[in-house]
């Protein structure tokens, strides 16, 4: 794939896109991870208005240097970003503290969501404010592979730029780009637990390995045509895919026949 070509097309495709809905500008996340790194530095080369909102939950050390690392690099190469840092931690504990009282098992698997659902929140309040668009920052294998996101959190955007490529594909194009090693090297993680998991942990294999495993669906093939580790992220893939095809289908809707509307 030619990098500098592959680039310039998503630009302007932002570009056009903007143009035609008549927004400003963009606003996206950014949380110190490869895809956030990639998805706003294309947005800064529309050279259209472009707002990175930090929005920390107890989040590491390592991540907020990242990305503040990554907004100051922005500002010395684009002169169209602005940054935001809002910290939601004591929003989110308002938010613990109303759902869960002392008769309430604590899901901690809804509180992670809860916490990328109030960044969306967030996120298209100032959109709004501004006629900006939200910008999702999902790549292929999260969005349509394995569906490793919150619905309506971090999937509740307007526009993908990068979800049509894999996670190889968007570090070597945040490489073209000159993006900070220290973000291309990092191991991914969705940044909703407190003890910092990895995606890796969490899902069960690398995103190399859930690539192969897409590969490998695309030409039909089944668990039983594996051995061993390729067997085992083969069904993983598959487990995946199919308990989080919810997010990736649209919303079911109870279509009433011609005979009820008489």
């Amino acid at each position: 794939m030619d990098n500098s070509k592959l680039i310039k097309h998503i630009v302007k495709w932002l570009n056009s896109y903007s143009k035609n809905s008549n927004t400003n500008g963009f606003i996206i996340g950014v949380s110190g991870g490869i895809d956030s790194a990639v998805t706003s530095t294309l947005c800064c080369r529309t050279t259209l208005p472009t707002i990175c909102l930090e929005m920390p939950i107890y989040q590491s050390d390592k991540e907020l240097e990242r990305s503040k690392n990554h907004i100051l690099w922005l500002k010395n190469n684009y002169n169209n970003v602005e940054s935001k840092y809002i910290d939601l931690t004591s929003s989110f504990e308002e938010i613990k503290s109303n759902l869960c009282d002392n008769s309430t098992e604590i899901n901690n698997l809804a509180l992670a969501n809860s916490r990328s659902r109030l960044r969306m929140l967030t996120l298209y309040y100032h959109a709004a404010i501004n006629n900006f668009l939200v910008v999702g920052t999902g790549n292929k294998v999260e969005d349509f592979g394995v569906g490793f996101y919150t619905k309506y959190g971090d999937g509740g955007v307007d526009i993908s730029p990068i979800a049509d490529l894999m996670k190889s594909e968007v570090k070597d194009i945040g490489k073209e780009m000159g993006i900070n090693n220290e973000i291309i090297t990092a191991d991914p993680t969705d940044g909703l637990w407190d003890d910092t998991r990895t995606d890796e942990v969490q899902i069960g294999a690398t995103y190399n390995e859930l690539e192969w495993a897409m590969n490998e669906l695309k030409k039909e093939k089944k668990v039983s045509d594996f051995n061993g580790r390729e067997r085992e992220v083969f069904q993983i893939l598959l487990n995946f895919n199919s308990s989080n095809k919810h997010k990736m289908i649209p919303i079911p809707i109870c279509e009433i026949p011609n005979d009820l509307r008489v």
